[in-house]
Protein backbone atom coordinates (compact mmCIF):
# COMPACT_ATOMS: atom_id res chain seq x y z
CA UNK A 1 0.00 0.00 0.00
CA UNK A 2 1.09 3.55 -0.75
CA UNK A 3 -0.02 6.27 1.65
CA UNK A 4 0.49 9.96 0.87
CA UNK A 5 -0.16 12.53 3.59
CA UNK A 6 -0.62 16.08 2.27
CA UNK A 7 -0.23 18.95 4.70
CA UNK A 8 0.76 22.61 4.66
CA UNK A 9 -0.46 26.15 4.91
CA UNK A 10 -4.02 27.04 3.99
CA UNK A 11 -4.00 28.52 0.51
CA UNK A 12 -0.83 26.69 -0.53
CA UNK A 13 -2.59 24.25 -2.86
CA UNK A 14 -3.41 21.20 -0.72
CA UNK A 15 -6.79 20.68 -2.38
CA UNK A 16 -5.19 20.80 -5.83
CA UNK A 17 -2.56 18.27 -4.77
CA UNK A 18 -5.20 15.95 -3.32
CA UNK A 19 -7.34 16.21 -6.45
CA UNK A 20 -4.33 15.43 -8.62
CA UNK A 21 -3.72 12.22 -6.66
CA UNK A 22 -7.41 11.33 -6.80
CA UNK A 23 -7.31 11.69 -10.58
CA UNK A 24 -4.40 9.24 -10.59
CA UNK A 25 -6.48 6.60 -8.79
CA UNK A 26 -5.72 7.36 -5.15
CA UNK A 27 -8.51 7.03 -2.60
CA UNK A 28 -8.52 10.63 -1.36
CA UNK A 29 -9.81 12.08 1.92
CA UNK A 30 -9.67 15.79 2.78
CA UNK A 31 -9.23 17.12 6.34
CA UNK A 32 -8.73 13.75 7.99
CA UNK A 33 -8.57 13.91 11.81
CA UNK A 34 -5.02 12.84 12.56
CA UNK A 35 -6.16 10.41 15.25
CA UNK A 36 -7.99 8.39 12.57
CA UNK A 37 -4.91 7.80 10.45
CA UNK A 38 -4.14 4.38 11.93
CA UNK A 39 -7.74 3.10 11.89
CA UNK A 40 -8.14 4.31 8.30
CA UNK A 41 -5.06 2.40 7.15
CA UNK A 42 -6.24 -0.73 8.95
CA UNK A 43 -9.70 -0.48 7.37
CA UNK A 44 -8.47 0.08 3.82
CA UNK A 45 -5.54 -2.32 3.80
CA UNK A 46 -7.42 -5.55 4.19
CA UNK A 47 -10.55 -7.50 3.37
CA UNK A 48 -13.08 -6.20 0.87
CA UNK A 49 -11.92 -2.61 1.45
CA UNK A 50 -8.42 -3.25 0.07
CA UNK A 51 -6.90 -0.08 -1.42
CA UNK A 52 -3.42 0.07 -2.91
CA UNK A 53 -3.06 3.87 -2.86
CA UNK A 54 -4.47 6.33 -0.32
CA UNK A 55 -4.03 10.11 -0.08
CA UNK A 56 -5.18 12.16 2.89
CA UNK A 57 -4.97 15.80 3.86
CA UNK A 58 -4.11 16.65 7.47
CA UNK A 59 -3.92 20.34 8.30
CA UNK A 60 -4.40 22.98 10.98
CA UNK A 61 -8.15 22.32 11.19
CA UNK A 62 -7.21 19.34 13.38
CA UNK A 63 -7.39 19.66 17.15
CA UNK A 64 -4.09 20.89 18.65
CA UNK A 65 -3.46 17.72 20.67
CA UNK A 66 -3.91 15.61 17.53
CA UNK A 67 -1.26 17.62 15.68
CA UNK A 68 1.08 17.27 18.65
CA UNK A 69 0.68 13.49 18.46
CA UNK A 70 1.36 13.34 14.70
CA UNK A 71 4.98 12.07 15.03
CA UNK A 72 3.82 9.09 17.11
CA UNK A 73 0.87 8.42 14.79
CA UNK A 74 3.19 8.44 11.79
CA UNK A 75 5.58 5.99 13.49
CA UNK A 76 2.67 3.65 14.17
CA UNK A 77 1.62 3.68 10.53
CA UNK A 78 5.14 3.12 9.23
CA UNK A 79 5.54 0.21 11.65
CA UNK A 80 2.92 -1.57 9.52
CA UNK A 81 5.47 -1.68 6.65
CA UNK A 82 3.47 0.77 4.54
CA UNK A 83 5.18 3.01 1.98
CA UNK A 84 4.25 6.39 3.48
CA UNK A 85 5.18 9.84 2.17
CA UNK A 86 4.57 13.12 3.96
CA UNK A 87 4.29 16.06 1.54
CA UNK A 88 4.29 19.59 2.94
CA UNK A 89 3.18 22.54 0.81
CA UNK A 90 4.35 25.99 1.77
CA UNK A 91 4.00 29.46 0.29
CA UNK A 92 5.57 32.81 1.09
CA UNK A 93 3.42 34.59 3.70
CA UNK A 94 3.17 37.73 1.56
CA UNK A 95 1.75 35.72 -1.32
CA UNK A 96 -0.76 34.03 0.99
CA UNK A 97 -1.93 37.46 2.15
CA UNK A 98 -2.41 38.48 -1.48
CA UNK A 99 -4.32 35.30 -2.30
CA UNK A 100 -6.71 35.68 0.61
CA UNK A 101 -7.24 39.35 -0.16
CA UNK A 102 -7.98 38.54 -3.80
CA UNK A 103 -10.45 35.72 -3.07
CA UNK A 104 -11.89 37.32 0.12
CA UNK A 105 -11.98 33.87 1.72
CA UNK A 106 -11.61 33.52 5.47
CA UNK A 107 -8.58 31.76 6.84
CA UNK A 108 -9.65 28.67 8.87
CA UNK A 109 -8.01 29.99 12.04
CA UNK A 110 -9.82 33.34 11.92
CA UNK A 111 -13.33 31.87 12.01
CA UNK A 112 -13.55 31.38 15.76
CA UNK A 113 -10.98 33.87 16.97
CA UNK A 114 -10.03 37.53 16.91
CA UNK A 115 -6.77 36.91 15.06
CA UNK A 116 -5.86 38.99 12.05
CA UNK A 117 -5.11 37.21 8.78
CA UNK A 118 -1.36 37.77 9.20
CA UNK A 119 -1.47 36.38 12.75
CA UNK A 120 -3.46 33.34 11.59
CA UNK A 121 -0.91 32.56 8.86
CA UNK A 122 1.95 32.68 11.38
CA UNK A 123 0.00 30.67 13.96
CA UNK A 124 -0.82 28.00 11.41
CA UNK A 125 2.85 27.55 10.47
CA UNK A 126 3.70 27.05 14.15
CA UNK A 127 0.87 24.54 14.61
CA UNK A 128 2.08 22.47 11.65
CA UNK A 129 5.78 22.60 12.56
CA UNK A 130 5.72 18.98 13.74
CA UNK A 131 4.46 17.79 10.37
CA UNK A 132 6.77 20.05 8.39
CA UNK A 133 9.81 18.75 10.28
CA UNK A 134 8.90 15.17 9.32
CA UNK A 135 8.08 15.90 5.69
CA UNK A 136 9.73 13.74 3.05
CA UNK A 137 9.15 16.43 0.43
CA UNK A 138 8.66 20.17 0.84
CA UNK A 139 7.10 21.95 -2.15
CA UNK A 140 7.22 25.72 -2.44
CA UNK A 141 4.07 26.71 -4.34
CA UNK A 142 4.71 30.47 -4.20
CA UNK A 143 5.27 30.72 -7.96
CA UNK A 144 3.67 27.48 -9.18
CA UNK A 145 0.60 27.55 -11.38
CA UNK A 146 -2.16 24.97 -10.85
CA UNK A 147 -0.78 23.06 -13.84
CA UNK A 148 2.77 23.15 -12.43
CA UNK A 149 1.67 21.89 -9.02
CA UNK A 150 -0.34 19.04 -10.51
CA UNK A 151 2.72 18.13 -12.58
CA UNK A 152 5.00 18.13 -9.53
CA UNK A 153 2.58 15.90 -7.63
CA UNK A 154 2.22 13.50 -10.54
CA UNK A 155 5.94 13.33 -11.21
CA UNK A 156 7.50 13.43 -7.76
CA UNK A 157 4.84 11.91 -5.52
CA UNK A 158 2.74 9.42 -7.48
CA UNK A 159 5.75 8.28 -9.50
CA UNK A 160 8.18 8.04 -6.59
CA UNK A 161 10.16 4.82 -6.21
CA UNK A 162 10.02 3.73 -2.55
CA UNK A 163 13.55 2.34 -2.67
CA UNK A 164 15.18 5.38 -4.25
CA UNK A 165 16.14 8.97 -3.55
CA UNK A 166 14.79 11.63 -5.91
CA UNK A 167 17.43 14.30 -6.53
CA UNK A 168 16.33 17.68 -7.86
CA UNK A 169 18.83 20.26 -9.12
CA UNK A 170 17.25 23.71 -9.28
CA UNK A 171 18.44 27.09 -10.56
CA UNK A 172 17.03 30.31 -9.13
CA UNK A 173 17.60 34.04 -8.77
CA UNK A 174 18.45 35.48 -5.36
CA UNK A 175 16.57 38.68 -6.23
CA UNK A 176 13.33 36.65 -6.09
CA UNK A 177 14.27 34.81 -2.91
CA UNK A 178 15.76 31.44 -2.05
CA UNK A 179 13.36 28.54 -2.85
CA UNK A 180 11.56 27.52 0.33
CA UNK A 181 11.90 23.85 -0.60
CA UNK A 182 15.70 23.91 -1.10
CA UNK A 183 17.69 21.54 1.12
CA UNK A 184 21.16 22.69 0.03
CA UNK A 185 22.02 26.06 -1.56
CA UNK A 186 25.10 27.05 -3.57
CA UNK A 187 25.80 30.68 -4.50
CA UNK A 188 27.17 31.32 -8.02
CA UNK A 189 27.14 35.13 -7.82
CA UNK A 190 30.93 35.23 -7.56
CA UNK A 191 31.29 33.95 -11.13
CA UNK A 192 31.66 36.22 -14.20
CA UNK A 193 28.23 37.54 -15.17
CA UNK A 194 27.10 37.34 -18.83
CA UNK A 195 24.40 39.90 -18.07
CA UNK A 196 26.92 42.72 -18.45
CA UNK A 197 27.55 41.76 -22.06
CA UNK A 198 24.70 43.48 -24.00
CA UNK A 199 24.77 40.68 -26.61
CA UNK A 200 24.04 38.05 -23.92
CA UNK A 201 21.63 39.97 -21.71
CA UNK A 202 18.48 38.40 -23.17
CA UNK A 203 19.98 34.92 -23.56
CA UNK A 204 20.02 32.20 -20.88
CA UNK A 205 22.39 29.57 -19.59
CA UNK A 206 20.80 27.16 -22.04
CA UNK A 207 22.07 29.12 -25.05
CA UNK A 208 25.35 28.31 -26.77
CA UNK A 209 26.55 31.93 -26.55
CA UNK A 210 26.23 32.03 -22.76
CA UNK A 211 27.71 28.55 -22.41
CA UNK A 212 30.74 29.62 -24.45
CA UNK A 213 31.11 32.79 -22.35
CA UNK A 214 31.08 30.90 -19.04
CA UNK A 215 33.27 28.03 -20.17
CA UNK A 216 35.97 30.51 -21.16
CA UNK A 217 36.59 31.12 -17.43
CA UNK A 218 38.43 28.34 -15.50
CA UNK A 219 36.74 29.43 -12.25
CA UNK A 220 33.36 28.33 -13.64
CA UNK A 221 34.71 24.85 -14.30
CA UNK A 222 36.24 24.80 -10.82
CA UNK A 223 32.94 25.63 -9.14
CA UNK A 224 31.03 23.06 -11.21
CA UNK A 225 33.61 20.42 -10.29
CA UNK A 226 33.51 21.29 -6.59
CA UNK A 227 29.70 21.17 -6.42
CA UNK A 228 29.59 17.87 -8.31
CA UNK A 229 32.23 16.36 -6.01
CA UNK A 230 30.31 17.53 -2.94
CA UNK A 231 27.05 16.00 -4.17
CA UNK A 232 28.68 12.69 -5.12
CA UNK A 233 30.52 12.60 -1.77
CA UNK A 234 27.45 13.18 0.41
CA UNK A 235 24.54 11.77 -1.61
CA UNK A 236 25.11 8.22 -0.31
CA UNK A 237 24.88 9.54 3.25
CA UNK A 238 21.55 11.23 2.54
CA UNK A 239 20.28 8.03 0.93
CA UNK A 240 21.45 5.96 3.91
CA UNK A 241 19.52 8.27 6.26
CA UNK A 242 16.29 7.17 4.51
CA UNK A 243 15.81 10.48 2.70
CA UNK A 244 13.32 10.19 -0.15
CA UNK A 245 13.95 13.60 -1.72
CA UNK A 246 16.84 16.05 -1.89
CA UNK A 247 16.79 19.45 -3.60
CA UNK A 248 20.09 21.12 -4.45
CA UNK A 249 19.54 24.76 -5.43
CA UNK A 250 22.08 26.92 -7.27
CA UNK A 251 21.47 30.65 -7.33
CA UNK A 252 22.80 33.70 -9.12
CA UNK A 253 21.43 37.23 -9.18
CA UNK A 254 18.60 36.78 -11.69
CA UNK A 255 18.53 33.02 -12.14
CA UNK A 256 18.93 33.34 -15.89
CA UNK A 257 22.58 32.81 -16.81
CA UNK A 258 25.09 31.38 -14.32
CA UNK A 259 22.81 29.29 -12.12
CA UNK A 260 20.92 27.95 -15.14
CA UNK A 261 24.15 26.87 -16.80
CA UNK A 262 25.49 25.18 -13.65
CA UNK A 263 22.22 23.42 -12.79
CA UNK A 264 21.88 22.12 -16.34
CA UNK A 265 25.46 20.89 -16.46
CA UNK A 266 25.38 19.24 -13.04
CA UNK A 267 21.97 17.59 -13.38
CA UNK A 268 22.81 16.03 -16.73
CA UNK A 269 26.15 14.79 -15.42
CA UNK A 270 24.49 13.24 -12.37
CA UNK A 271 21.81 11.61 -14.54
CA UNK A 272 24.52 9.70 -16.40
CA UNK A 273 25.04 7.44 -13.40
CA UNK A 274 21.77 7.47 -11.41
CA UNK A 275 18.02 7.41 -11.89
CA UNK A 276 15.59 9.83 -10.26
CA UNK A 277 17.35 13.10 -11.23
CA UNK A 278 15.10 16.08 -11.91
CA UNK A 279 16.06 19.47 -13.27
CA UNK A 280 14.20 22.68 -12.53
CA UNK A 281 14.93 26.24 -13.70
CA UNK A 282 12.62 28.27 -11.49
CA UNK A 283 12.91 31.62 -13.23
CA UNK A 284 12.59 30.07 -16.70
CA UNK A 285 9.61 27.89 -15.79
CA UNK A 286 11.40 24.72 -16.96
CA UNK A 287 10.78 21.40 -15.19
CA UNK A 288 12.31 18.16 -16.51
CA UNK A 289 12.77 14.57 -15.43
CA UNK A 290 16.04 13.42 -16.97
CA UNK A 291 16.31 9.98 -18.60
CA UNK A 292 17.70 7.26 -16.40
CA UNK A 293 21.03 5.72 -17.42
CA UNK A 294 20.72 2.56 -19.55
CA UNK A 295 20.60 -0.76 -17.75
CA UNK A 296 22.78 -3.72 -18.66
CA UNK A 297 19.88 -5.23 -20.61
CA UNK A 298 19.49 -2.03 -22.65
CA UNK A 299 23.22 -1.96 -23.39
CA UNK A 300 23.01 -5.46 -24.69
Amino acid sequence: MQLVIISGRSGSGKSIALQALEDLGFYAIDNLPAMLLGPLVDELSGGQSLRSAIAVSIDARNLPHALERFPDLLDEVRARQIHCQVIYLTTDARILLERYSATRRRHPLTRDSEMTLAEAIDCEEDALAGIRDLADLLIDTSRLSVHDLRGRITDQVAGHRPEGLTLTVESFGFKRGVPLDADIVFDARCLPNPYWDPRLRDATGLDASVIAFLEAYPVVDEMAGDILAWIERWLPRYRASQRSYLTVAIGCTGGQHRSTYLAERLARRLAETRAGVRLRHRELGVHLTLPAPPTDDEDA
